[in-house]
């Protein structure tokens, strides 16, 4: 699919606030756009922002790899009791994850960084792409201050990565402290685990708590030395020694696509 690389659409207004962009691309794409959520305090802003806006009829979706928290399945129930949203759940291919762990191990994400990026591929990025060829744009929790990887993020933007639909992300310029204000101000619910000192939740196996004085998404993939590279593939993808460590391993589990 895809809006014509943006030749076919309005463009939200430039100084738009994040109710806007919203309320603005729910109109013009309606039920081919979708809101992608992990449930972390920036989605659960926008999950209630756009449940404000539509009265619930709005697109959601979430990736269950299998690994997550059971914390993230009790915010789910409690996101389709409170706004009757019908989070659709989106897994992995059972060949690709059968045979990824056949190769691997369970455990694959601890031996590398590259076995880790296959797995996020194989859990997380695989099953995104097959959903987005499905829409036209996307909601994401994206903001510019989450890390150095994500400061250029703009509230909305072409995707090329994904067939050139739109990717928004209408809390972009917020801060941690803004999304938490919101939180709090329109009563919320949030994951239980940041209440354990979470800062950024993933996989089960793959986040811990953050210790005093780290940065925020210090507790995802703790082991790996370079913090530059703590992305998942979803937004950002592997580059250089990595990438060619993670094609090989990908041509390994995946040889009939490759």
């Amino acid at each position: 699919m895809g809006p014509a690389n943006g030749a076919k659409f309005r463009w939200p207004a430039r100084d738009a606030s994040a109710e806007d962009i919203l309320r603005w691309a729910v109109d013009e794409f309606g039920d081919r756009l979708a809101i992608s959520t992990s449930f972390q305090a920036t989605g659960m802003a926008i999950l209630d922002m756009a449940a404000c806006i539509t009265g619930g009829d709005v697109r959601v979706f979430s990736l269950d790899t299998g690994r997550i928290h059971q914390e993230t399945y009790d915010l789910i129930e409690q996101v389709r009791k409170r706004y009757g949203i019908e989070v659709e759940m989106l897994t992995p291919d059972g060949y690709e994850l059968s045979r990824m762990l056949t190769l691997h191990g369970p455990n694959l994400f601890y031996d590398s960084v590259a076995k880790r990026r296959l797995c996020c591929e194989i859990r997380k990025v695989r099953p995104l792409k097959r959903k987005l060829a499905t829409l036209d744009a996307w909601i994401t929790g994206l903001r510019q201050s989450q890390s150095q990887a994500r400061e250029g993020v703009s509230p909305v933007e072409l995707d090329e990565e994904h067939g050139g639909i739109l990717k928004i992300a209408p809390l972009a310029s917020w801060t941690e402290q803004d999304v938490w204000d919101y939180i709090r101000r329109n009563d919320v619910p949030y994951h239980k685990l940041y209440d354990q000192r979470y800062t950024s939740i993933g996989c089960a196996p793959c986040t811990r708590e953050t210790k005093p004085g780290e940065k925020a998404r210090a507790g995802r993939w703790w082991w790996e030395e370079d913090d530059a590279d703590k992305e998942c593939g979803i937004h950002v993808s592997p580059s250089g020694q990595i990438r060619r460590s993670f094609d090989i391993l990908l041509e390994e589990v995946l040889p009939r696509v490759r």
